[in-house]
């Protein structure tokens, strides 16, 4: 068996890291403006490993596509009312987050 990469480490360290939290909680980093909307067909761990390796090229195209960005104002404001729980996991300064699915 291969030793693991240095991503394989990122990854296996961001997936422990990962936590449920109610958008409530997350205001103050919304209001700071550090919050990343991750949408929900990508996988929250490979798009954090992107951030921290700082892989702009896979990046691009997400943005570009609107399934990476920052929290809007609309998507906080409908978070908060429906208060909605969110799949987190912190990429200083950033906080990504992704909606938990209904089962």
């Amino acid at each position: 068996m291969a030793d693991p990469t240095d991503s394989d480490i990122l990854r296996a360290k961001l997936n422990q890291e990962t936590a449920k939290a109610d958008w409530k909680e997350l205001q103050p980093f919304f209001a700071r403006g550090q919050t990343v909307a991750v949408a929900g067909d990508l996988d929250l761990i490979e798009v954090a490993v992107a951030f921290a390796e700082d892989r702009a090229e896979q990046l691009k195209p997400w943005r570009d596509q609107g399934r990476v960005g920052g929290v809007t104002d609309d998507q906080a404001r409908a978070w908060f009312e429906s208060d909605q729980a969110l799949w987190t996991v912190v990429v200083m300064p950033w906080v990504l987050v992704q909606p938990v699915r209904p089962h």
